[in-house]
C-alpha cells in the first residue's frame, strides 16, 4: 500500500532494489511483484551507511528518492 510520505530508512552499504510498481508486500523494497507488468525495480548502490527518503507516491522526478512531490498531490 502506498503511503502519503516518504519511507525514511537508515541504509547500510550495498545494492538495493526499490519497488517501482507499488505492488510489493515489502515496500519500499522490490519483492518481484512487478513481473509481467513491464516495470522494473530501481537499483541503487549505497556506498556508505546513510539515511535515505524513498518516494512512496510515485511522483518524484528523482526516483527512488523523494523530492517532495507528494506535498502537491494532497
Amino acid at each position: 500500500m502506498e503511503q502519503k510520505k516518504p519511507y525514511i530508512i537508515k541504509e547500510q552499504p550495498g545494492t538495493k532494489y526499490y519497488c517501482a510498481c507499488s505492488s510489493s508486500k515489502n515496500l519500499p523494497y522490490c519483492d518481484g511483484s512487478h513481473k509481467g507488468s513491464g516495470l522494473h525495480p530501481v537499483k541503487v548502490e549505497i556506498d556508505e551507511e546513510k539515511t535515505v527518503a524513498i518516494c512512496s507516491c510515485g511522483l518524484s522526478a528523482n526516483p527512488p528518492y523523494c523530492d517532495g512531490s507528494h506535498k502537491s498531490a494532497q
